[in-house]
């Protein structure tokens, strides 16, 4: 999705200025939208790629001048109408609705707080056994493929149909692209893939720069599609 998330290399958005010991939250309810959002995405009813293409799916005007943890209300609110977990006149009272739904859409899960820090230090690892094996090796030369999808990807639009080294094969993971919409896991192979500045910023780039991105082979031009 070429969206307001995708700003990568582009002019007039001001300097990136980062904000001496920047505290984990700003306010408490930064702190109860992440929790919330852990909570829900616990529950199954959506993947982490689905959270990332919902906060993507926000209006481009609207995210440039949302906060961080805004976004992240902003796609739960949505997400939890699109499930039928709640409907936006409750979300707008901030209480459920008197005569509820008999027949609520379910949850797979819920997080409780006796197995909250036992599940999170484990992790979510997405690595998945490889289904066939890697077509591209440390020190081949690659092309990413030219797409502009309407919906979630993590091919940066900088490095579309640019030319690039693979610097490091890591193995096989969830494809996000599918997997944000309930199309199945797909899992394919992960590179790291360097840019020369030059390549993607052409004569005004610094001549010695370079740029990595972590790409899927789906993403490569003669990879899997």
């Amino acid at each position: 999705m070429n969206g307001a998330q995708d700003l990568g290399g582009m002019h007039g958005l001001g300097p990136v200025m980062p904000e001496p010991d920047e505290p984990v939250f700003h306010a408490a309810w930064e702190s109860r939208v992440f929790a919330l959002a852990m909570a829900m995405g616990f529950t199954g009813a959506w993947t982490l790629d689905g959270s990332r293409a919902a906060r993507e799916a926000m209006p481009p005007a609207d995210y440039l001048r949302s906060s961080y943890y805004a976004i992240w209300l902003d796609a739960l609110e949505r997400q939890l109408a699109a499930h039928g977990l709640a409907r936006p006149d409750e979300i707008a009272r901030g209480v459920p609705d008197p005569d509820p739904d008999p027949d609520p859409a379910p949850v797979a899960r819920v997080l409780t707080a006796d197995i909250l820090e036992p599940r999170y230090r484990a992790g979510f690892p997405s690595d998945r056994p490889a289904p066939a094996p890697a077509r591209f090796a440390v020190g081949d030369a690659v092309t990413m493929r030219n797409i502009h999808p309407p919906t979630h990807t993590r091919l940066p639009r900088y490095v579309r149909a640019k030319r690039g080294t693979v610097l490091r094969v890591h193995g096989t993971f969830v494809l996000p692209d599918t997997n944000a919409y309930g199309e199945g896991e797909n899992p394919d192979w992960l590179y790291t893939v360097a840019f020369p500045s030059s390549e993607l910023w052409g004569e005004d780039a610094d001549p010695n720069g370079r740029v990595t991105v972590a790409v899927f082979e789906h993403y490569i031009a003669g990879g899997r599609t």
